[in-house]
């Protein structure tokens, strides 16, 4: 479970360094496709930024329970619930983002 959590801790690291670039403004990181319809940029980066917070917090809270969960196959199903689960609600998040800004998911 160590490399689980070393690969997690980087992807984390490397999502939560990007929802900060997005959350202070640099939304030109998100494709310009899914901002057409958005007047707001601003609010919409601060909003992306959170949901992409979800995303990078579920990863770093998967790989710490992963460290502990050597030999504890309950520990190790928990880092996995833990991943899947944060996915989903950052992925709801997204959506949440999407048609709240730009009237759509697409």
């Amino acid at each position: 479970m160590s490399v689980y959590s070393i690969i997690l801790f980087l992807v984390g690291g490397l999502c939560l360094a990007l929802g900060i670039a997005i959350y202070r403004g640099k939304t030109d990181l998100i494709h310009d496709y899914h901002q057409k319809n958005v007047s707001d940029k601003a609010a919409y980066g601060k909003a992306f930024g959170k949901a992409v917070f979800v995303i990078a917090a579920a990863q770093l809270i998967s790989g710490v329970i992963a460290l502990f969960a050597e030999g504890s196959r309950p520990l190790a199903a928990a880092a996995v619930a833990v991943l899947i689960i944060g996915l989903a609600v950052g992925i709801g998040c997204f959506i949440a983002v999407q048609k709240k800004f730009n009237g759509g998911i697409f």
